[in-house]
């Protein structure tokens, strides 16, 4: 049996079946886990949707900040913007299955020794209280309150954490956190206007992985959604979106039998110019 981590597919469905042919990955045997933002910008959100749906338990996702924009406008929450590419789920024959299947996803996982999420976990936070948090937003995406929940879950407020946050005020921090986040202060006070790499952060602000004293500094952190970082991988986070929309490469993690991680990687066409 493997195990398999992948980075930001976003709607790169030729890519995803050649990166799973490399892999010579066996639904049966295997287990893949995704990075979060499966859909968008790339040419066939409905295509990977279908494929990864169609591998059953094989396949654990987390949500990134594209697939739960994807949500919020199937449920008219949200606006499309001019570089998103999700008509084709909207307009699917099995549309209400695809959403279903999308909002019973995870936002945060822990399995195999590694934590995974789309963006980043603020630095006061434990493997226990992300876990947690993130239970607390799937149990929103699943229930009868999504649709009102969607309508409020844009904004950069609050910006950071405070454990007597309550409704949408927690949640919205716990969505920023786990699905937007790339630099934090030495106290958690989340930055969403930075998106270049780590060398970029504005002053005051760093990595979240960088914050001397992080709660999850023990673990490793798996996660994507940073392209202009570029492959990561250390003893305590992997980072594995490496620009698949924009002609870098779909990447995969193999952990090996010695508890470290293997790279594998396809190439691939931009689907999308950055910008």
């Amino acid at each position: 049996m493997a195990v398999y981590w992948v980075g930001d597919i976003q709607g790169c469905d030729e890519p995803l079946a050649q990166l799973l042919d490399t892999l010579g990955f066996s639904p049966s045997r295997d287990t893949l886990f995704v990075l979060g933002d499966l859909v968008n910008r790339g040419p066939a959100s409905t295509e990977v949707l279908r494929r990864l749906m169609a591998l059953g338990g094989s396949v654990q996702c987390v949500l990134g900040n594209h697939d739960l924009h994807l949500l919020a406008v199937a449920a008219g929450a949200g606006r499309l913007k001019p570089m998103d590419t999700l008509d084709g789920v909207l307009n699917a024959s099995d549309r209400p299955a695809l959403l279903h299947w999308l909002r019973h996803q995870r936002m945060a996982i822990w399995d195999h020794g590694v934590l995974m999420v789309h963006a980043g976990v603020l630095p006061s936070w434990s493997v226990t209280q992300t876990l947690a948090l993130a239970a607390e937003l799937e149990s929103v995406l699943r229930g009868p309150d999504l649709v009102d929940f969607l309508h409020q879950m844009y904004g950069n407020e609050p910006a950071s954490w405070r454990d007597d946050l309550t409704g949408v005020a927690r949640l919205r921090v716990v969505v920023n956190a786990l699905t937007r986040l790339r630099f934090c202060t030495a106290d958690g006070l989340m930055e969403f206007a930075a998106k270049e790499g780590a060398d970029a952060a504005p002053a005051g602000f760093m990595p979240w992985f960088d914050v001397p004293g992080r709660k999850t500094s023990d673990v490793t952190v798996a996660f994507g959604h940073w392209s202009t970082l570029g492959k990561l991988q250390r003893s305590d986070v992997w980072a594995l979106d490496t620009g698949c929309v924009w002609g870098g490469c779909l990447s995969a993690m193999r952990l090996g039998t010695d508890g470290l991680g293997e790279l594998i990687q396809v190439k691939c066409e931009p689907a999308q110019k950055p910008g």
